[in-house]
């Protein structure tokens, strides 16, 4: 736990790490400050952006989406191993997560299996995208983990913390796969990390992520009991994990990725049942929104879920 380093610390603490930096306009000024608070920082997580190309991944990690405002990161680690400095203060890049994981973060041991998304991650870490397609099939090259290696590096050391205040998206947030593919062995990062900040390799390795698994029956009462977001609780958990598959598909706003199987879930999860074969969106009929075995077993094999009854 720390305040946030000012931006030259940050700065500083990266080059004498000897992390190649390259500094976007406006990086230090550019943040969400003015939707809530920035600290205390407990870690730093890394993120990947599911975009290809330096160019095109720093404009979108610095501008955002419409649904989602930039910046989208504290610094982008590109594929050469360069980190484009981005924002600096209150980002959008953690969103909500675990309470359990921060615990551990916290006290820097190995973070259980995440299974809520209650807590504000952007408050409370500092976040690198890097550029990867996401699709568990592009690699990382060496540069770009030797990158990862230093960022969590130079943050730990000039917080004092060890390598187990560094997590990934996925130890966050349910649904997350983030970041994966050839190249990406975290166990292997946190190793490394631990032995540029002289302190020994983890004792306990984190295990092989654990592949998230949805009830459709939970999901079916979810849907049919349609809550409003705002002041009620959620109502399944693996809400968030159907609406973050969702999303990737490009048929739900990430804003509305919140846990509650609501109008906007129940429209996306119609235009997907269409696009599985079915049709009619009238209650009742096989489009109408909720969850199906067929239609939802489609979309977790996409997207690395289990449908259980």
């Amino acid at each position: 736990m720390a305040q946030p380093l000012s931006s030259a610390a940050f700065l500083a603490a990266l080059t004498n790490e000897g992390v190649i930096v390259v500094q976007t306009d406006g990086w230090r000024t550019h943040n969400r400050n003015s939707k809530g608070p920035w600290g205390p920082v407990h870690g730093v997580m890394i993120h990947h952006t599911v975009t290809k190309g330096t160019a095109n991944t720093v404009k979108i990690v610095r501008d955002g989406y419409s649904s989602l405002p930039g910046p989208l990161c504290h610094g982008m680690i590109a594929k050469d191993g360069k980190v484009h400095l981005i924002g600096y203060g209150r980002a959008n890049h953690a969103g909500l997560g675990d309470p359990d994981v921060l615990s551990a973060v916290i006290a820097e041991r190995r973070p259980p299996a995440d299974d809520e998304a209650t807590v504000d991650g952007n408050r409370h870490f500092y976040g690198f995208e890097c550029e990867n397609l996401g699709d568990g099939e592009d690699p990382w090259p060496a540069d770009q983990i030797d990158a990862i290696v230093g960022v969590i590096t130079a943050l730990c050391r000039a917080h004092g913390w060890s390598e187990r205040s560094a997590l990934r998206h996925l130890d966050w947030q349910p649904g997350k796969v983030d970041p994966r593919g050839p190249g990406m062995d975290w166990d292997s990062v946190l190793a490394r990390v631990a032995k540029r900040l002289g302190s020994k390799p983890p004792a306990n390795p984190l295990p092989a992520p654990r592949r998230p698994s949805v009830s459709l029956s939970k999901l079916i009462a979810a849907a049919r009991h349609d809550p409003q977001a705002k002041g009620t609780p959620v109502t399944y958990a693996g809400t968030r994990t159907v609406e973050a598959a969702l999303v990737d598909e490009g048929l739900l706003s990430k804003k509305r990725l919140d846990g509650h199987y609501g109008t906007d879930t129940k429209v996306a999860m119609s235009e997907w049942q269409e696009r599985c074969g079915f049709h009619g969106r009238a209650p009742g009929q096989p489009a109408d929104g909720i969850p199906g075995r067929t239609s939802l077993t489609q979309l977790g094999v996409r997207h690395h879920f289990d449908v259980k009854d």
